[in-house]
């Protein structure tokens, strides 16, 4: 029987990168990846204001999941207007009973 090895995930600028039974990253990688990931989101604003791209993103999860923690980093760095942050409450009976994504369709982008 052979060992199969797998290689260590690591971040783009080669820093460990926390994944399954993996310690958490440094605080300075975590600053540095951090940084690296807000410029290319400027990047994503720049192209979207350039080609009038709509972009959505949907982050959908239980409460104390920390999606919002995220959102927050996500956003620090972008212009509020081209990105657009809208917390939605928990869904209603009748939401609930519809199909899962007519609950965000109201808050999509139009046309386009």
């Amino acid at each position: 029987m052979t060992k199969k090895h797998h290689a260590k995930p690591t971040g783009s600028h080669g820093d460990d990168v926390a994944g399954e039974g993996s310690a958490k990253p440094g605080r300075k990688a975590y600053e540095r990846e951090l940084r690296h990931l807000h410029e290319e989101l400027v990047h994503l604003q720049r192209w979207v204001v350039e080609t009038g791209a709509k972009v959505c993103v949907v982050f959908e999860g239980r409460d104390t999941a920390g999606k919002g923690g995220v959102i927050k980093r996500i956003t620090e760095r972008v212009s509020p207007r081209v990105f657009r942050v809208v917390a939605l409450p928990a869904p209603t009976e009748r939401e609930k009973s519809r199909m899962y994504v007519q609950r965000y369709m109201a808050h999509f982008p139009a046309a386009g």
